[in-house]
């Protein structure tokens, strides 16, 4: 299953034009169910200790939550949580941004980056490459495994810092040309980090957080955990047993954020309606279609999210999970939904929090 790239000729994230209006949209769901009442139904499907269901329909926000654990001190919906994978999309912004401004290059290659000395090759692993998983790399790098065995139920990540990311990527092999096939990488855009912040000469945080967060005016939003006060408390697949906080290590760029779901029903909203925003650029870019995979090509990829179709255009959404916590963020422009959910429990593979999620947007 071959991947089948936009081209990326000068700007490689081509902004022409405004987006398309939409129709105008009710206060209630289209089947005329108060939302609410819809969100209460998706917090009760979901058998976690603390489940927040937040969603945002033209600019108004409805938030619910509730869970099987006792209430914590803090109101769920005003702690941080751990959203994994999900930050894919404040990386894909924020390398979208670089670009729009003139920073950095889609095409550049990331050795380059890393280690300005070393010859490119003949097909190198460029930027666009790592942020559109078709870089060749695997989902982690082989001798990750190794090392985070002792630690694989309490804290895999912390054993891998950010200089053995980076070996291990100007180390391996090529095993394929890039560009020839999909196939999702934390690796990759762990990589991807780490030559960002090299090309800027900003540690990863920094530049996240000036770049992206820093703008968007996010301020319940953090990259490191801050404490029982502040972040929700993950829990293992039993639902009772308490995880530690999550420690990336070199990882930062691929599973590092943790906010509220106000916080990412702001980050959503500016999604829905880019303008006015200082990133308003790279939020229209984001939105456009950069590679399409799978049968028919109909897998549709953009810079950081997942796009399915729906009755009246597209959908976007990106989950991701952590050793004890699991979130779903995603929105569509057609009827001006934004939807941020997160819970307090890792699920197995199939579970009814992605698919609650899933459907609550899909359903529009």
């Amino acid at each position: 299953m071959t991947p089948r790239s936009a081209p990326w000729p000068g700007d490689p994230f081509p902004v022409t034009g405004e987006l398309p209006p939409r129709p105008p949209t009710a206060r209630t769901h289209p089947d005329g169910e108060p939302v609410a009442r819809r969100l209460d139904d998706a917090v009760g499907l979901v058998d976690a200790p603390d489940v927040v269901f937040a969603l945002s329909r033209d600019g108004r926000r409805t938030v619910r939550s509730g869970g099987s654990g006792p209430p914590p001190s803090v109101p769920r919906d005003q702690l941080r949580y751990e959203i994994g994978s999900a930050s894919k999309t404040f990386t894909g912004l924020l390398f979208a941004q670089l670009t729009q401004t003139g920073l950095l290059s889609a095409g550049e290659p990331a050795v380059t980056c890393l280690d300005p000395a070393r010859r490119t090759g003949r097909d190198p692993v460029t930027l666009a490459h790592l942020i559109t998983h078709t870089s060749g790399l695997p989902a982690l790098p082989a001798d990750f495994y190794p090392r985070a065995l002792p630690n694989w139920r309490t804290d895999p990540y912390a054993g891998y810092p950010d200089r053995r990311v980076v070996d291990a990527f100007l180390r391996r092999r090529q095993p394929r040309r890039p560009g020839a096939r999909w196939r999702y990488s934390n690796f990759g855009v762990a990589v991807l980090g780490h030559a960002l912040s090299a090309a800027t000469s900003t540690p990863w945080d920094d530049l996240l957080t000036r770049q992206v967060l820093w703008p968007l005016q996010l301020r319940g939003t953090a990259l490191r955990p801050a404490g029982p006060d502040t972040d929700a408390t993950g829990h293992r697949k039993d639902g009772s047993t308490p995880t530690p906080p999550l420690t990336i290590g070199g990882f930062r760029s691929a599973g590092a954020v943790r906010a509220t779901p106000h916080d990412l029903l702001t980050f959503l909203e500016a999604h829905l309606d880019p303008a006015g925003h200082p990133l308003a650029g790279a939020l229209r870019a984001v939105r456009r279609p950069v590679l399409r995979r799978g049968w028919g090509h109909r897998h549709v990829h953009t810079v950081g999210w997942f796009q399915h179709p729906t009755g009246h255009g597209p959908m976007y959404f990106h989950c991701g999970a952590t050793l004890g916590q699991q979130a779903f963020l995603g929105f569509r422009p057609d009827t001006g939904t934004a939807l941020a959910a997160v819970c307090t429990r890792r699920f197995r593979s199939q579970d009814a929090f992605v698919a609650t999620a899933y459907a609550l947007l899909a359903a529009g």
